[in-house]
């Protein structure tokens, strides 16, 4: 580590905080309550997040009242889910009917005070979480970096000068500062795996409507809920309450056969796994992206896995994936309360309005295109079980900036993170595994990308890679 990184302010944990599957442990146990846990998280928040910025929203009162609930039902040998207990923090674009859902707004509106949960919600609830509070998105999920008009931006702890990424920014940032174990993302081009990647965190983007998402997202069909955590087993355990069918929601997926927190053993001996530096289109990917990805690419090799430099038949899919998320931002800030409208950042204002200017064939026509990348990509994974990739293309950069230094604004957010979206339009399974740091101890990660439904192969190769990382700094 740098002489630059002794100085360096950060806010994480003074130690590695308890799992969700730890706390699970220790109330069956009798050994916490999730009383006290509860009050830890409250002391953890009221401890970091005048500087960090993670949660846009917190009842306090709300949370022990659910954490006595869970006390009694673990009293009774009753609790009723995967989580009971388990503090969970939920990204501010999830309707919540007790809590304020402003998308990333100050503005107060009608349309902030949901009538009734949405289907991430619920199925927490329906698990016994405890829901702990709403963190930080940029309006709408616009973009890779969390701030907004009126507030500070979401701080990464790993240095609080660094952006703790987007659009699950707030998400992320209390994960990493040892608040809570689990948080929800969404995920419309890279909002859950960009932060994770941020943070040092995993983060998963399962298959297309393997997580129910109503209301519908604004995106679409590019997007996807997931779950941020420490570990592999967290996120996977959290995937697993997430991924429950909702009736109202056209493309919701039947329930699993096998839950994913089952299937992380087995290794990766015997798969075949592409690994790709520049998805064959990205520009500027820095060296300290590329070198965790040979590591780790080394590191599968020596566990078993056939590894080969291959780029996937993806094109350039900047213009395909310009035209699909201009235009849904134009759909939705056309229903946005005049409140809203008014507080628009200018980037977002200018995104918007590309999107009004595209017609509908130039829509219709980016719908064909984007099914025609998503068949070349499933013959693609019919020779290869995986594709590695770096997460990012350059480390987290200052906070409060939407570009990496030196970068065009111009080219927006899409470009020092080409290594997301793409798989939000072939709407695969991509998962985002910290894999050591800079000489500054920022993050990096690398990527896990799956054949559509193959969220378990993916998920074994992420646990294999953790396990080999157990023990090294």
């Amino acid at each position: 580590m740098s002489a630059a990184a002794d100085s360096t302010r950060r806010l994480l944990p003074p130690q590695a905080p308890p799992t969700a599957g730890e706390l699970l442990a220790r109330f069956a146990a009798r050994e916490q309550s999730p009383v006290e846990v509860a009050r830890e998280t409250l002391a953890r928040i009221a401890a970091t997040d005048g500087e960090l910025h993670a949660f846009s929203f917190l009842d306090e009162e709300a949370v022990l009242a659910a954490a006595r609930t869970s006390e009694r039902r673990w009293a009774t040998g009753e609790p009723r889910g995967l989580l009971e207990g388990v503090p969970v923090a939920v990204k501010d674009v999830d309707p919540q009917a007790d809590a304020p859902n402003r998308l990333g707004f100050q503005a107060d509106d009608e349309r902030a005070h949901p009538q009734e949960d949405g289907s991430v919600v619920a199925a927490l609830r329906r698990h016994g979480a405890v829901l702990s509070g709403r963190t930080t998105v940029p309006q709408l999920g616009w973009k890779g970096v969390t701030d907004g008009p009126g507030r500070a931006p979401t701080r990464n702890p790993h240095d609080l000068s660094r952006t703790a990424g987007g659009s699950s920014g707030g998400s992320a940032a209390a994960v990493a500062a040892g608040c809570l174990p689990l948080a929800t993302g969404t995920d419309g081009g890279g909002s859950v795996r960009i932060p994770a990647a941020c943070c040092g965190l995993v983060g998963i983007k399962p298959t297309f409507g393997r997580v129910a998402q109503w209301p519908p997202s604004g995106v679409g069909m590019l997007g996807h809920t997931g779950p941020i955590a420490r570990t592999v087993a967290d996120a996977a355990l959290l995937l697993d309450v997430l991924a429950e069918r909702d009736p109202r929601e056209a493309a919701s997926l039947p329930a699993l056969p096998r839950p994913y927190r089952e299937q992380l053993g087995g290794g990766v001996a015997g798969l075949r796994i592409a690994v790709s530096t520049t998805l064959g289109f990205a520009d500027g990917v820095a060296p300290e992206a590329i070198a965790p990805l040979l590591e780790a690419a080394a590191a599968l090799g020596e566990l078993g896995a056939h590894v080969e430099q291959v780029d996937p038949p993806l094109g350039d899919p900047r213009e395909l994936f310009a035209r699909l998320w201009e235009t849904s931002m134009a759909a939705i800030a056309a229903d946005l309360p005049a409140a809203w409208n008014e507080e628009l950042q200018d980037g977002l204002r200018a995104t918007i309005e590309r999107g009004r200017e595209r017609d509908a064939v130039a829509l219709a026509r980016a719908e064909l295109e984007r099914m025609r990348l998503g068949a070349a990509m499933g013959l693609f994974h019919e020779q290869w079980d995986l594709l590695l990739t770096p997460a990012l293309a350059v480390p987290p950069f200052a906070a409060g900036q939407d570009m990496p230094g030196g970068w065009p604004a111009a080219a927006g957010w899409p470009a020092w993170t080409p290594f997301t979206w793409p798989f939000n339009l072939t709407q695969q399974p991509a998962l985002t595994l910290p894999w050591g740091a800079t000489a500054d101890g920022l993050p990096l990660g690398l990527q896990l990308v799956g054949a559509r439904h193959d969220e378990p192969v993916v998920l074994r190769a992420a646990a294999a890679l953790e396990e080999s990382r157990r023990g090294v700094r």
